[in-house]
This record gives C-alpha cells, sequence and structure tokens, in this order.
C-alpha cells in the first residue's frame, strides 16, 4: 500500500516561518522523485518545488524561489518543505507527490495531467495578515 502523509500545516501570521513533511511508504523511494504541489479553492494545482529532469537539482516556482527550501531523509523516506517568509498568498493546501521524475517535472512545471504518480492528501497552511 503506496502512502504520502504529509503533517506540519496550521495557521501562522505573514512573515513567519512553517515546515512541511511528507513521510513515504509502500514503494520504494528511490525509484521515484518527490515534489510538493499546492492548491487553493477554484484554481489548478500548481507545482512548488521539484527535481529538475536535467541535472537532479531543486527547482522551485518563481513564487516562492528564495524563501522554501526542499530537503529529503532517505533514512526515513521524508521529504521535507520548509517555508520562511510566509506571505498570505501562500495559503493553500499542499500536497506532496512521488512520480517518476519527467512526469513530476511536467507535473510541476505545465499541468498535473502529466501526472502517474501518488499524492498526499494535503496538509493546510494559512498565511494571516
Amino acid at each position: 500500500e503506496v502512502q504520502l502523509v504529509e503533517s506540519g500545516g496550521g495557521l501562522v501570521q505573514a512573515g513567519e516561518s512553517l515546515t512541511l513533511s511528507c513521510r513515504a511508504s509502500g514503494f520504494t523511494f528511490d525509484d521515484y522523485a518527490m515534489a510538493w504541489f499546492r492548491q487553493t479553492p477554484g484554481k489548478a494545482r500548481e507545482g512548488v518545488s521539484w527535481v529538475s529532469s536535467r541535472d537532479s537539482s531543486i527547482d522551485y516556482a518563481d513564487s516562492v524561489k528564495g524563501r522554501f527550501t526542499m530537503s529529503a531523509d532517505d533514512a526515513t523516506n521524508t521529504v521535507y518543505l520548509q517555508m520562511n517568509s510566509l506571505k498570505p498568498e501562500d495559503t493553500a493546501v499542499y500536497y506532496c507527490a512521488a512520480d517518476h521524475v519527467l512526469n513530476l517535472e511536467n507535473s510541476a512545471r505545465y499541468d498535473t495531467r502529466w501526472f502517474t504518480g501518488y499524492w498526499g492528501k494535503g496538509t493546510l497552511v494559512t498565511v494571516s495578515s
């Protein structure tokens, strides 16, 4: 059974920080790339941070670049998203995702119709002004 379980969401004020966690199980962690997406009501799910297929470095959406950092702990099959200097427009449900790197990158950069992997159930981040 494949599971991606997010945690760490909550309510913070603008300018504060929050770190999200995603614990993966049920598949071989190293066989997949990982990413974070977010979604607000009525809008498409969008990529926040993902692995580049070009050089395996971490890419970020322009809206979060310089503020968010994705990292992983292979020993615990856990991916993190450290979010600093949070803004009200960062308010969203954040989803952890796992897929093969090309599908994940295309989903994050362009459209989630490319997605063929696994989603977590999401964790809500609310940033107040």
